[in-house]
């Protein structure tokens, strides 16, 4: 596919990302690499966009703390320390890569300051080289060295701080590694799969995740600069060229269709009006409220195979006289199984705070951020929305007439990467959906690996107030458990069915067992549901 027009400044060549690849692995330039340099202190603080301490511990001048200097926190690097660590400093200068260290951005190096109180000279602006693009070292699903390439401080700190890309309308900025791409990729289901689409590819990390299990990756973008950063991050990372196309929700794609959907989209609610301000395309769809969030998993279904997973980030509009919970299931397509999970939930004033600092429109006219403030809760008070929720949607197209669509609050830590757990979450449903009472007290089940019990009381007390089986992996979940529930899992081995323990529980408690066979069956859905108990198959 040919290079689209860009707007702005020229970006780098693709043609030249292995032997770069090969140079930064080299002097390793690699996530490893830098947090050993840097120690957890300074590379932690790269993540709030502070970069003093990863100054501080650069000043050697190696050709790592060069690296690091050049494409993480994008200062001018003497010339002959650049050669020092990229031998075909030429190639990269010719090809984009770099530039003359003169001009416009990196400001002064408080590292460099002396006793003097000046800054360490720097020389003329031809001894000097700079950056084009943000590279940050990633580290792949198997360890493997992967780079991300973003625009001028987009990857370190985010959005919020940008101040360093030159030429370039913050409209059209394309962001690198951020919270959100790192949980997606954790939340996403590692198959092998014949097709992958990553819609919204921004710098194209999902497209360079897919890559390692999929045999043709799709990537979009309305963004053309967007889909060059990712043919950049693809090529520098050494992985399969996807097929780049641009435009803005299924357009691009037609009627085709894909084993797994992955998209972290510009899923912010902003504002539409006059007041509102420029719209950021790596964050505003251009949609009212959470339509594009809506319209996503809407059309899904028609651009999934049999057995396809979509799974995506969103918020959502919490409405007035609405469950969000309702709400979010109705938008569910037929034949579909899906589970929602809301993380936060932020009011409308810290929402718009959150997005208008993203923007920095407080750094900006008073009056000019007052304006787009009350535009913004102008439009939630409107539309009656009184929060935001954001959390991830998995679907899988399992066919069913029988859907299963659990909509849930969870804010709690859980593992990472989870998609393992994801996966084993909907095998659970087709399990459920397939054995009545009478089948599922026929199964044998086994109690989780990682499931401990706990009992909460009174000291002293001859009996718990209450029994509680907790699950260190996956979603980490904790559920209260009656005397039948709690001697039902711990007996679940394997080697008998439940019917067969539910009738010894009775006979211990004394209890009938016609009746509690017909109110057990509940509590083993739950708790199989919930990963406590794994079905034997």
């Amino acid at each position: 596919m040919s290079t689209p027009l860009l707007p702005g400044p020229r970006l780098p060549e693709a043609a030249s990302a292995a032997p770069l690849s090969d140079e930064l692995r080299a002097a390793a330039f690699t996530a490893d690499g830098c947090l050993d340099l840097l120690g957890a202190v300074a590379y932690a603080a790269l993540s709030r966009a502070e970069t003093v301490p990863a100054l501080r511990a650069t000043r050697g001048g190696s050709p790592l703390e060069t690296l690091v200097r050049l494409f993480l926190l994008q200062q001018a690097v003497p010339r002959d320390r650049a050669r020092a660590a990229l031998k075909d400093l030429a190639r990269y200068e010719a090809d984009g890569w770099l530039r003359d260290g003169g001009g416009q951005g990196g400001g002064a190096d408080p590292s460099d300051i002396g006793a003097s109180g000046a800054t360490g000279a720097t020389g003329n602006s031809g001894d000097t080289v700079r950056a084009t693009v943000d590279v940050r070292p990633y580290a792949g699903d198997g360890g493997e060295d992967w780079w991300i390439v973003s625009d001028l401080g987009c990857a370190v700190g985010g959005a919020g701080g940008i101040g360093s890309a030159p030429g370039v309308e913050r409209a059209d900025l394309v962001l690198g590694v951020g919270g959100a791409s790192t949980t997606l990729a954790g939340l996403t289901v590692r198959q092998s799969y014949d097709t992958a689409l990553d819609l919204g590819t921004g710098s194209g990390i999902q497209a360079l995740h897919a890559s390692r299990h999929t045999t043709r990756v799709t990537a979009t973008d309305v963004n053309p600069r967007a889909l060059h950063f990712a043919r950049l991050t693809l090529a520098l990372s050494g992985a399969q060229e996807a097929d780049l196309r641009r435009g803005g929700l299924f357009d691009p794609v037609g009627e085709e269709r894909y084993d797994l959907i992955v998209s972290n989209p510009p899923f912010v609610i902003s504002p539409s009006g006059a007041d509102s301000g420029k719209r950021l395309t790596y964050r505003d769809g251009g949609m009212a409220g959470d339509d594009l969030c809506r319209t996503l998993v809407q059309q899904s279904a028609a651009h999934l195979n049999d057995g396809g997973w979509c799974q995506l980030l969103a918020n959502w509009q919490h409405v007035e006289g609405q469950d969000w919970r309702e709400r979010l299931a109705s938008w569910v397509p037929a034949g579909c199984d899906a589970w929602i999970v809301q993380r936060e939930v932020q009011d409308v004033a810290q929402y718009a705070e959150l997005w208008l600092r993203d923007a920095a429109e407080h750094r900006g006219d008073p009056a000019a951020y007052a304006a787009r403030y009350d535009a913004w809760l102008a439009e939630f008070e409107q539309a009656k929305v009184h929060g935001v929720g954001f959390g991830w949607i998995t679907l899988r197209k399992s066919g069913t007439e029988r859907s299963a669509i659990t909509a849930e609050e969870w804010p709690h830590p859980v593992e990472q990467p989870l998609g393992p757990a994801i996966a084993d979450w909907f095998g659970r449903q087709d399990f459920l959906r397939g054995h009545d009472d009478a089948a599922l007290l026929a199964s044998r089940f086994t109690l989780a690996p990682d499931v401990v019990q706990e009992q909460v009381g009174l000291p002293g007390a001859e009996d718990p107030e209450h029994v509680v089986l907790r699950s260190g992996r996956g979603m980490r979940r904790a559920t209260k458990v009656d005397t039948v529930g709690a001697g039902f899992a711990g007996v679940c081995d394997g080697t008998l069915p439940a019917g067969r323990i539910v009738d010894a529980i009775a006979q211990l408690l004394r209890e009938d067992p016609v009746i509690l066979r017909d109110r057990t069956p509940e509590s083993i859905r739950l708790l199989v549901e919930q990963g406590f108990l794994e079905p034997v198959v």
